[in-house]
């Protein structure tokens, strides 16, 4: 069962999730809250799987929440759910470890595909703003979050690790990727999740980022041959 938290500070969304979600199979609403120091009470009386997170609340918004939360509770994962496609929300949600980042005018199935996906450890960013993100993991290369990665890891990497990485780094999806190094999707979130290990990163994201500080598509191509 995926325990699922709704937080937004609009009655009407709240109600309206909390009764779709719990038709939902293998799928519970543990608690419907309007702020973010609610949600932080939330979780410590009951601590969910997922978090449906608006993003402009009273009292604390949800990029701070996320933060706070990913801190203290790195395997809670974070939908940031909102109508603003803001640069800087989508930036520092990111950065602070939220697992995806929606629209609110998605349908009611694409959100619990959303659910399901950042469950099994997936990112999922709406497409609408699949462009935006990448170009912010380019700017967040660039500034002052910098992502680490111990030589000796990075060396244990075959070549179709690289190759996987480089493709990461264009902000390609799992099936995009897989037609790319001809594998199945299967097989590309397996090596996904090595790479991941081997790395000692949290999420894709991460992976994304160091991707392009460490130009990894321009490393495959001199190595491997790969573009």
């Amino acid at each position: 069962m995926i325990k699922v938290l709704i937080a937004d500070d609009q009655e009407l969304i709240r109600q309206s999730l909390q009764i779709v979600l719990n038709t939902k199979e293998e799928i519970t609403v543990t608690d419907a809250v309007a702020d973010g120091q609610a949600v932080i009470t939330s979780i410590r009386r009951q601590r969910p799987d997922v978090i449906l997170m608006d993003v402009r609340m009273p009292k604390m918004d949800g990029v701070q929440c996320t933060k706070i939360i990913k801190d203290q509770y790195p395997d809670i994962k974070i939908i940031i759910l909102t109508t603003f496609d803001d640069d800087e929300y989508v930036y520092n949600a990111l950065k602070y470890g939220a697992s995806g980042y929606l629209l609110k005018g998605i349908s009611m199935d694409q959100l619990e595909n959303a659910i399901r996906t950042v469950y099994s450890g997936k990112a999922m960013i709406n497409p609408d703003i699949a462009t935006k993100v990448l170009k912010l993991f380019s700017q967040m290369a660039q500034a002052d979050y910098v992502i680490s990665v111990g030589n000796k890891d990075a060396e244990q990497l075959s070549r179709t690790e690289w190759k996987i990485i480089a493709q990461v780094a264009t902000g390609a999806a799992n099936k995009e990727i897989a037609e790319a190094v001809k594998l199945s999707e299967g097989t590309v979130r397996n090596y996904l999740s090595g790479i991941l290990n081997k790395l000692n990163l949290r999420d894709r994201t991460q992976l994304a980022i160091w991707a392009i500080q460490t130009n990894a598509a321009q490393y495959a191509q001199e190595e491997y041959g790969e573009k």
